[in-house]
């Protein structure tokens, strides 16, 4: 699998700057892992699958685990992290794993509560069962 090169120029102009990390497979070819506009760092979607791009088996908290470890790898190559984000939408493919969830989200934003919103789906690439996206601040 092909990782992109992290991109961390920036500009004070509107026009997007893609930023793609290589500790965070790049799950789809047609998008970045994430651009940054102005200081606001717009993240795609993550799921749960490991660096060389294999799905992550196991119950909602083991691919949640392993969504976070991307979103901390695209996080800090665009010069933001778990403290800055401001929003993060959940994708989960069944709204009874909610609570198990939960637990794990808590893990990176236990003081610190970004506005959120959670959204139940038929399906996910790769049959994941979590999917999430953050907007954060870039420092």
């Amino acid at each position: 699998m092909l990782t992109r090169v992290i991109i961390l120029k920036r500009n004070s102009r509107r026009e997007p700057n893609e930023n793609d990390s290589n500790k965070s497979p790049l799950q789809r070819s047609a998008c970045s892992q994430g651009v940054i506009v102005n200081n606001m760092f717009y993240s795609s979607g993550q799921i749960p699958l490991t660096a060389e791009g294999n799905l992550v088996q196991g119950d909602i908290q083991e691919q949640a685990l392993q969504v976070f470890k991307n979103l901390d790898a695209v996080l800090t190559a665009a010069g933001a992290s778990f403290e800055t984000v401001v929003k993060a939408t959940v994708f989960i493919k069944n709204m009874d794993d909610f609570a198990a969830l939960n637990e794990i989200y808590g893990q990176f934003f236990s003081s610190h509560k970004p506005a959120r919103s959670c959204v139940e789906v038929a399906r996910l690439p790769k049959d994941a069962l979590v999917e999430i996206e953050v907007i954060a601040l870039v420092k």
